[in-house]
């Protein structure tokens, strides 16, 4: 999940949701967004859920070996308190938070 507030000066952003199936190269993708976004010197927030500790603990890994440092979380809400500064917030795996996370995700955006 990526999402990026408007830079045009008004209060909303928008969300973008990555999906296809497995192998597809969703995470992959959301790696190469969120580095555009470093790129473009933007403040970037990029969020993991705790329990994915399938490749590493503190990094979103791809199938194929790219990674990007993140901050790995409990709870929907522990995004919300990490990302205040961010101008982008980038999730992977969003399916395995709480159901807060559409809440959490409406708020940033």
């Amino acid at each position: 999940m990526f999402i990026e507030p408007s830079l045009k000066g008004d209060k909303r952003g928008w969300i973008e949701v990555i999906c296809g199936s497995m192998f597809s190269g969703k995470t992959e993708e959301l790696i190469r967004r969120l580095k555009r976004v470093k790129i473009a010197q933007l403040k970037v927030e990029i969020f993991k859920p705790a329990i994915d500790i399938r490749y590493s603990e503190d990094a979103v890994v791809s199938h194929d070996s790219t990674v990007i440092t993140s901050t790995p979380v409990q709870t929907a809400q522990h995004i919300l308190l990490l990302s205040q500064d961010a101008d982008v917030v980038g999730i992977d795996e969003a399916q395995f938070f709480d159901p807060e996370i559409v809440n959490v995700c409406e708020i940033l955006a």
